[in-house]
């Protein structure tokens, strides 16, 4: 029988986040994950300001490190596509020099970033990292928790326990017991190809409102090595009322769609087209409890609009891990005083998670989107608000204030 006073499940980026954090703060951790390392995690890929952000905070050289890798392409901002066809670039800034500047965001593949995280892991002198320590059985004891592997080698006890084993969390389904709300929940599907056309000179991702998976977008999100992470998402209910296989009308998109079946001509499908779900953080859980936190996917936290979740787990595993120094500081692991995480994530993360739900219910009409593009298009006012809309929250609530809609239509921004 071992013993820790921390102990992580699930080595992905917030799993990695929370452990380095810890291992910052001086305390020691040890991180499992079921799989060894590089493996795949099939995501959008998309790695945002608020994930670089933490990531720095940590350690400021880290994507530095990152970038040296040649694994990760820069990002300056997003092309959006709407009902209409009409086609928006708005950059993450409203002026940048990407020769001399950091760009605001990157994508890399989760093989390639979550492995890069996980070396990074390794240096830590107070984390002990093991891979292949499949968890499968986990008993709430008087001082914290006893967790079991599916092959009884590895037994631990450990006083806090920090759950960061993704969307299909058996802990957070059976011992918190979130179910899931196919309101509050997405399903996607994505494909990776090599030779697709088309992309924007600076590598804005783009977002394709199509009308017949409106409030879910098509995305094409570019890669290092000429090559291309290709998806399409919505959210569950609405996948279900229409019928919807996923794959399928994804493979017409990109075989008959106007705008994008000349850009797929000459490219090829690595590999196949793979699905996974997206535990949307639109509907409000308890995320802790006694010797307990939750974070990432497992705490339902992925963004309600964009699909987002990377940001979202770092930065939960960055709060996890300063309410646990708190905790041990106090030797105080009960719900009542765990319940400080929720309302910290709640009040770092909720209120632009609910903006998020406010905004991919207006998405619901492609009318709408078609009236923005239009206003967007002719407007380079309009566009350096949008811009700034991506580092100013308190701007981007004005995107569901009626006032904002009524000055679009008369012109006022």
């Amino acid at each position: 029988m071992e013993k820790t006073n921390v102990l992580i499940v699930g080595a992905g980026p917030g799993g990695c986040a929370t452990a380095m954090k810890l291992n910052k703060q001086g305390m020691n951790c040890v991180l499992v994950d079921k799989a060894s390392f590089p493996r795949d995690k099939v995501c959008g890929d998309a790695i945002s300001g608020k994930a670089i952000t933490i990531l720095n905070r940590i350690d400021p050289n880290i994507i530095k490190r990152l970038k040296a890798t040649e694994t990760a392409i820069d990002i300056w901002g997003i092309r959006l596509v709407a009902p209409n066809d009409k086609s928006v670039d708005v950059p993450f800034k409203s002026s940048y020099d990407k020769d001399a500047e950091p760009s605001p965001g990157y994508v890399a593949t989760r093989v390639d970033f979550d492995n890069f995280l996980v070396e990074e892991v390794k240096k830590c002198d107070l984390v002990d990292y093991r891979d292949c320590i499949n968890i499968t059985k986990i008993e709430k004891t008087e001082n914290g928790f006893y967790v079991e592997d599916k092959t009884a080698d590895f037994k631990m006890e450990c006083k806090m326990l920090i759950m960061a084993n993704g969307a299909q969390s058996q802990f957070t389904r059976k011992y918190v017991g979130i179910e899931k709300d196919p309101a509050h929940y997405a399903a996607a599907v994505r494909g990776y190809y090599k030779n697709v056309s088309g992309f924007h000179p600076d590598g804005f991702i783009e977002l394709h409102f199509i009308e017949d998976y409106i409030p879910g977008y098509f995305w094409v999100f570019p890669l290092p090595g000429n090559r291309a992470n290709i998806g399409l998402g919505l959210r569950t209910d609405f996948v279900s009322k229409r019928k919807l296989n996923l794959t399928k009308h994804m493979n017409k998109i990109v075989s008959e769609h106007p705008l994008l079946k000349e850009r797929f001509k000459n490219a090829t499908l690595e590999d196949k087209i793979v699905g996974y779900p997206l535990p949307l953080g639109s509907k409000a859980y308890n995320i802790s409890g006694d010797n307990f936190m939750l974070i990432g996917d497992a705490a339902h936290l992925v963004d309600p609009l964009t699909g987002e979740g990377i940001g979202n787990a770092i930065y939960s595993g960055w709060i996890a891990a300063e309410q646990a120094e708190k905790c041990f500081a106090e030797n105080n692991f009960s719900a009542a005083y765990m319940k400080d995480f929720d309302v910290r994530v709640k009040r770092v993360l909720g209120a632009e998670m609910k903006l998020s739900y406010q905004l991919q219910r207006l998405l619901a009409y492609p009318r709408l989107l078609n009236f923005f593009a239009n206003r967007l298009y002719n407007s380079k006012k309009l566009m350096d608000v949008l811009s700034r809309m991506y580092t100013d929250f308190d701007l981007r609530k004005q995107l569901v204030n009626p006032i904002f809609w009524m000055k679009l239509i008369f012109k006022k921004i």
